[in-house]
């Protein structure tokens, strides 16, 4: 195969392998992809709905508190917004 290289050790068993990756660059990628993907197989997983929905309620209670504004919090009135 063009562009695909093993490097084998003394007793002819491939030990490594040479990509061209201008030429494979895609399939590297995905390759590397499907490896990062199984190594985390068995870690636990997250509720993406739950996690929306803890995003959203966080970034309420922010909004209610007041805006930052160079590193202080001041009211929605302050800041010339008014509350929704």
């Amino acid at each position: 195969m063009k562009g695909v290289n093993f490097i084998t050790n003394n007793k002819g068993e491939k030990t490594a392998v040479v990509i061209d990756f201008k030429k494979y660059k895609e399939e590297v990628l995905d390759f590397i992809d499907g490896l990062e993907s199984a190594s985390r197989a068995e870690e636990p997983s997250v509720d993406f709905e739950r996690t929306i929905a803890k995003i959203i309620k966080i970034k309420s209670a922010k909004s209610r508190v007041g805006v930052q504004h160079k590193d202080k919090k001041i009211s929605r009135k302050r800041a010339g917004k008014t509350p929704t």
